[in-house]
């Protein structure tokens, strides 16, 4: 099979389309055939050297996937050759083929085509794990989403409306706000020139459940902008890793701060949040509550383009590549 390898830690040219061994699934795996990945921020790192995958895991990127599957190993049950899907995947998601636990399957939901089914693992299963299942988001309440205008934000703006909540975003330009605004976003908050803070106490008093793809760069004021028992969820290190906690303002809130990535769980944590996403969130996208968002395809073999477009951060919404033109 053809697959993107890394020739060596840099730019996106070091990314080249390239023969290598086709995979084969082991006991309790499945063989797809790839019909498209989607680029991710984490990809960029991997790129460049900073996050390797998981032992065990495959060196190609790509962290999920929508294909067709080719073949089940030993002990599958409850999938056929044939059937179309989407995975969540630890790596690999770059190249013709791979190879994904069986536990870590989704269907494709109705309505939704194949090649876009693939703007959805990756998303779905990181908002559904944080925003849901552990900080149990409810009708009500308000959610802020930092950087609403990608994937990630993108994807939690409808979970939250889908969920009854009163949602908030920061992006960068007032063209990204406004299409923050017609996906559903309550308050939108230019963080260039408006402090999230100052917005968040004046329109609601402060958020329930924050979810933050920055780290240290915005850990003292995302405290500072919670609401009484909000509990802020870090997902993402873009503003660095240190800063500075003010404990007494978390104690005065009876607030939490929790830290959680997707990639590196146990497979079976994997397996639960894809299962509950599978229970409760498909209905949500099968009835057009919650829709994939995609900016842009490109062929998988010029990912290079796609992550030029994610470092620009000018698309809105998803990068697909598409393994077959």
């Amino acid at each position: 099979m053809y697959a993107i390898t890394i020739r060596e830690p840099g730019d996106p040219d070091v990314l080249e389309w390239t023969e290598v061994a086709d995979p084969r699934p082991g006991p309790g795996e499945v063989l797809l055939e790839v019909a498209a990945s989607a680029a991710n921020r984490a990809d960029l790192l991997q790129r460049q050297g900073h996050y390797p995958p998981p032992p065990g895991a495959s060196e190609i990127i790509g962290l999920e996937c929508s294909g067709t599957i080719a073949e089940l190993g030993e002990g599958v049950e409850g999938w056929t050759v044939g059937d179309e899907v989407c995975a969540l995947l630890s790596g690999g998601g770059y190249a013709e083929k791979v190879v994904v636990p069986a536990g870590q399957l989704l269907p494709v939901p109705s309505e939704i085509d194949l090649l876009t089914a693939a703007a959805l693992p990756e998303v779905a299963c990181t908002v559904w794990a944080n925003v849901v299942m552990h900080a149990k988001l409810t009708e009500g309440e308000v959610l802020l989403v930092h950087g609403g205008a990608g994937g990630i934000g993108t994807h939690a703006i409808q979970v939250g409306k889908a969920l009854g909540a009163t949602v908030a975003v920061t992006a960068g330009s007032a063209d990204r706000l406004e299409s923050c605004r017609q996906l559903g976003a309550d308050i939108t908050i230019n963080y260039k020139d408006e402090d999230f803070v100052e917005v968040l106490r004046k329109e609601t008093g402060g958020a329930n459940v924050i979810l933050d793809n920055m780290g240290a760069s915005y850990l003292g004021r995302n405290v500072d902008a919670l609401a009484a028992d909000g509990r802020l969820v870090i997902i993402g290190m873009q503003g660095g890793v240190k800063g500075e906690l003010n404990v007494a303002t978390l104690l005065g809130k009876r607030a939490s701060v929790f830290a959680a990535g997707l990639r590196f769980r146990p497979l079976e944590q994997k397996a639960a949040i894809v299962a509950d996403v599978r229970e409760r969130l498909w209905p949500l996208v099968s009835d057009g509550l919650v829709k994939p968002i995609v900016g842009q395809v490109v062929p998988m073999a010029e990912a290079a383009s796609a992550h030029r477009v994610l470092e620009e951060g000018s698309v809105f919404g998803k990068v697909l590549l598409a393994a077959k033109s």
